[in-house]
Parts: structure tokens; sequence; C-alpha cells
């Protein structure tokens, strides 16, 4: 399994073919690289909780489809492992080291995972050695651990932020394996975002290339929600509905003055979900920018000529713009576009104040009154503790990881598809990102509801509706992906060509 440097060799996806073009994009096992482990029965089965239960275990043959609206003569397409408790285990209660991290930035519901996985294997299947990795990757061996019980993280679902500390960046695959294989640790559970998957990942393949018998567990963490394959990721509905507060209190604003701006910006470093939802559950936005869908700001049919246009007609207006929205524009731009953070995440500058300078001074040449308030809550609701909504859902996360990993599955992450909970492999989310289609229903439902304009010409629009394919599937040895990832290639075409009509306007 290793290579000849020994550093960890990328081990080959599990693929699984059946009759009428049905794939299984399965996940590794420990006994994939260890023959001959003995099976254990399942505690649940005597597990007074679950006796109610019509069934126990998940059949080991479920599967979850990638694609659900299908036609009658499509192939059946792609699967994943459908997640939930088995009837055989491979680690004993009295045998399990378990260890939970928290990488990368703050999210709802972290506390909660936590908790929840601590819970989880105590009460379902009697572990209690559970170890918390302090500091994010670098906590592995840099920092002290603390033991977790469930006495100790009764109540921490109440708070925001995360108990084991956290951190970008910090990843050595050398010093985090030997530090797994020096305590003994034998079940690794990760929290964080398509950078730490990426590190679970390759730590995986590490211990896979040591034959060690660890189970990796990933639980993916955005609030951006940009993690691709699964339905949402925790905290997402918390950052929406936070939002609203933000959103609120510009409206506020806006309309109790003369000419009245209220432009709040939202996270959204590359997807701009937070900021199309929380518009459109507010309904007293007015515009919506993200960073999937470019815009101009000069020049008919460009964002200040619409914001003279709905000043004109309500006195006041609201905008909502995401992080990543309008990076393009900014000149500063071209001197900290490929600058980077620790974990690799490029570094924004602030489209919001750059945002309401431009349109202060467009409307102060205009000679025309203005009350602009900008309002930026983003450290405000990434602190938050996750509502009701997300600490159900962390609650499934936490405890689909847990089956899984006392299965004996290893090198996955764990997210509802079509709302099924299943085992995913880390690469099928790390390789691309789930991004705002804007040539979909929803986002045509916000243009509808603010009344804004697309800032596309017709032609960027029909030529993103060709460019775009029918649902996809993995069948023979053509491994078309879900379609997510050509819509990500048809909004970057899509940014480059806005750019560049930008540009023309400008200069004309």
């Amino acid at each position: 399994m290793g290579s000849e440097n020994g550093t960890p060799k990328k081990s080959d996806p599990k693929i699984v073919r059946a009759a009428a073009g049905y794939v299984l994009e399965d996940v590794p096992h420990v006994t994939d690289y260890i023959k001959g482990l003995p099976t254990y029965p399942n505690p649940l089965q005597d597990n007074p909780a679950y006796s109610v239960v019509k069934q126990y275990f998940v059949n080991e043959d479920d599967t979850v489809a990638c694609q659900i609206v299908v036609h009658k003569a499509s192939p059946r397409g792609t699967h994943f492992r459908r997640a939930g408790p088995r009837q055989k285990v491979y680690f004993e209660s009295d045998e399990v080291h378990a260890c939970i991290v928290t990488c990368g930035g703050l999210c709802p519901g972290l506390n909660t995972v936590i908790r929840e996985i601590v819970c989880g294997l105590y009460h379902m299947y009697g572990v209690t050695r559970i170890l918390g990795i302090e500091g994010g990757y670098k906590g592995f061996y840099a920092r002290n651990t603390i033991p977790l019980t469930p006495k100790s993280v009764n109540d921490i679902h109440k708070r925001g932020g995360t108990v084991l500390s956290t951190s970008r960046g910090g990843h050595d695959t050398s010093k985090i394996v030997d530090s797994i294989q020096d305590r003994g640790i034998n079940q690794v559970y990760i929290i964080g975002g398509d950078g730490t998957q990426k590190g679970a990942s390759v730590i995986f393949e590490e211990i896979q290339r040591r034959g060690l018998k660890v189970a990796v567990a990933g639980i993916p963490k955005t609030i951006d929600n940009d993690i691709a394959v699964i339905d949402k990721s925790f905290g997402f509905d918390t950052a929406v509905e936070e939002a609203q507060r933000a959103i609120n209190a510009a409206h506020v604003e806006a309309e109790s003055v003369e000419n009245g701006i209220g432009v709040v910006k939202l996270m959204g470093r590359y997807s701009g979900f937070i900021a199309m939802y929380a518009t459109l559950a507010s309904r007293d936005v007015d515009c919506c920018l993200i960073p999937e869908s470019p815009f101009y700001l000069e020049g008919k049919g460009g964002l200040l000529e619409f914001v003279e246009k709905r000043l004109k007609e309500s006195g006041h207006m609201v905008i909502v713009v995401a992080e990543g929205a309008g990076q393009e524009l900014m000149a500063e731009s071209i001197r900290t576009m490929h600058n980077e953070d620790a974990s690799g995440n490029k570094l924004l500058l602030d489209v919001g104040l750059w945002l309401s300078q431009k349109i202060k001074e467009h409307l102060t040449k205009k000679q025309k009154v203005l009350n602009l308030k900008y309002i930026d809550p983003t450290y405000m609701i990434r602190a938050v503790p996750s509502n009701a909504s997300d600490n159900v859902y962390s609650t499934l996360l936490a405890h689909s990881a847990i089956h899984g990993a006392m299965a004996g599955y290893t090198g996955f992450t764990v997210g509802p598809v079509n709302g099924r909970h299943a085992y995913i492999p880390f690469h099928r989310i790390t390789e691309t990102q789930n991004k705002v289609v804007i040539t979909d229903r929803m986002w045509a439902r916000l243009l509808s509801s603010t009344n804004q304009p697309s800032f596309l010409s017709q032609v960027d629009v029909e030529d993103a509706k060709k460019e775009e394919p029918p649902a996809q599937f993995l069948q023979g040895d053509d491994k078309k992906r879900c379609s997510e990832e050509s819509v990500s290639n048809n909004c970057s075409k899509l940014s480059s060509s806005s750019s560049q009509k930008s540009t023309g306007q400008k200069s004309a």
C-alpha cells in the first residue's frame, strides 16, 4: 500500500457495478488491508433504548442514490453506502480508544457534534475512553488532550464555538499518525470543512500504509454550505436564521431615513447559499449579490443604476452581499488574489466596505441625499449556538459516524444524500465545491422576490443553459459525476464573461 519514499499512496476508489447501470462508490473498510479480523455482536441489540425499534440494523446491501430524479429508461446511477448500525462490529467496547478533533473556522453546532459523539459512543456502545484533541490538527503533537465523558460535555451544546478549540493548518501527517499510534487511539473523528477532510484523507492513507486498525471518520463542517454531494452542512440553518437579525436591522435603519440604504455582508467565500436563503427568508432585501452571479457597477443595467431606480421608487433599499462576491471588480484584488490563509483559503477584500464606498461616491456625484449603514455580522453569526434544527441534524451526523466506525468502515465522511444519511468516500467531497446554480429555479425565485436584474446578458444565460448537461451517472468506464461539477465550471465561465463586459463598459 505504501510508496517507495514512505509517503502515503492514494488508494484506488472502491467501485462496485451491477445490472441496469447501478454503481456503488463504496468506502474503505479495515478488512481491506488487515485480513482475518474478528467480529462481535453489536451491543445495540441489548440496549433498552432500542428495544422498541422494529429493525435494529441496516441491511448490508442498502445504498443511497445520488440522483433521485430520473427517467424510466435511465440507468440506476451512482449510489453510496447507507449509514447506520450494523449487526456485527469490528471493535469491542473495551477495546475502543477514540479521539475527536475540530479544525478550521467556527460554526454553529460544533459543540453539539462533539457532545453527541461522546454520548453516542458511551450510551450506545459502552465506550469509556474518549479524548478531545485541543487546537486542531497541530493538537495531536503540540497540545494537551482532555478526557471527554458524558458528564463533562453535558451542557456544551448550549454554547457557541468549540470546547476543544480549533486552528487552521498545522497538518503534519507523520506526526499526527505517530501520535495516534503512540496513544493507542483506534477511532478518529475529524470535524471540519473540505480542507480538513482532505487532511483526514491523507491521515487515513498513512494509517492504511502502516497497517493500523484505526477507523477515520469525517464529519463535514462548513457554515457556507459548500460541501459537495451532501444535502447541506450543519450550522447552515442557524446561520440563515441569525442573518435575519442583521437584515432586519438594516431594513429598519434604511426605511427610517431619506434615501436610506442598508448593506449587509454575509458569509460565502465561494458559494452564496447563506446570502440567497437569508434573502428569500427575509422578503426585505432589494438586491442580493453572490460569487456565482457576477455583477457590474456602471453603465446601463449595472448595479448603480438599479440602486438609483430603487431609491426613486421606494425611498430606501437593502443590499445583501456574500463576502466572495465582486472580488474581480476591486482593483486591489490584483495584488491579493493569490494570498491564502493557513487553511489554503483565498484572502478576500471587504466587498461590503468597497461597495458602500462606490455607492456613496456615485450618489454624491449625482448630488443626492444618502444615508448608508453597513452591517457585518459575520463573527456574531458563526459564534452562536446551533438552533433546534441544527441540533437534531448534528446528532444524526454524530451517530452515523459512530455506527460507521464501529462497523469497521474508515476513510469516509458522513452526510445526508437526498434525505438519507450515507457514507461517502473522502475524495468525493473534496474534489469539487457545492455552488449556487444561477440557471436553477431557486435563483430565479430570488430574482423574482427582489426584482433585481440578473446582471447577465441573455447570451450569457443561454450559453450556460446549453453547456449544462442533464443529470449524469457513473456508467461503464465513463466516470461521470453528479451535475454539480459541470455547473461550477459554467459559473466560472459566466464570471469571466461578466468581468470582461464590465471592463469594456468602463472603458467605453
